[in-house]
This record gives C-alpha cells, sequence and structure tokens, in this order.
C-alpha cells in the first residue's frame, strides 16, 4: 500500500526558507515520478514542481529560482526546498506519486509566510 507522508511545514516569515519532506512508503520515489502541489484557500490545487525517474527536475515559473525538488533515495524521501518565501507561497502543501498511471497523495503540510 503506497502511502505518502509529508512534514515540514510551518510558520515563516516573507524572505525565510522551509524544506519539506515527503517519506514515501509502498512505491519507490526514484523509480517513479514525483511531484509538490500546493493550493491556497479558495483557489485549485496547482503544481509546483516534479522529478522524474531519471532525475530530471521541472518547476513552475512562480518557483523557479526560489524552490527546489530532490530526493534522498536511501531515505525513499522527497524534498522541496523553499527560499525567498512571500506570501503568495501560502497554501498546503501535497507531496503525489504517479506510478503506472495511477496517482497517490499525501495528506498534506501547511505553510503559512506572514510578518
Amino acid at each position: 500500500q503506497v502511502q505518502l507522508v509529508e512534514s515540514g511545514g510551518g510558520l515563516v516569515q516573507p524572505g525565510g526558507s522551509l524544506r519539506l519532506s515527503c517519506a514515501a512508503s509502498g512505491i519507490i520515489v526514484s523509480a517513479n515520478t514525483m511531484a509538490w502541489y500546493r493550493q491556497a484557500p479558495g483557489k485549485f490545487r496547482e503544481w509546483v514542481a516534479d522529478i522524474t525517474s531519471g532525475g530530471t527536475t521541472n518547476s513552475a515559473d512562480s518557483v523557479k529560482g526560489r524552490f527546489t525538488i530532490s530526493r534522498d533515495n536511501a531515505k525513499n524521501t522527497v524534498y522541496l526546498q523553499m527560499n525567498s518565501l512571500r506570501p503568495e507561497d501560502t497554501a498546503v502543501y501535497y507531496c503525489k506519486a504517479t506510478r503506472f498511471l495511477r496517482e497517490y497523495w499525501g495528506q498534506g503540510t501547511q505553510v503559512t509566510v506572514s510578518s
């Protein structure tokens, strides 16, 4: 059974940094495409970044140059390093795994950027 558990969210001031983690079980992160999404209040869930099985990374224009997705194969964990955070980055952040066209989601972690 696939399980994704996000952690690392919290309250941070504008310009600050956070690192989100997505610990996976029942799926090998290095063998599948892993992604981060976010959903702000009253808005649709939006794609933030992903990393393919081959290690290719992609990110949304809104976070390019500030957020970095990576993975630790030994820990079977995916990370999202978020720097230069802005109030508009406030959202619940979700981890998603895609395997054989089936999607698996974590429960989300809240990130709030506010002074």
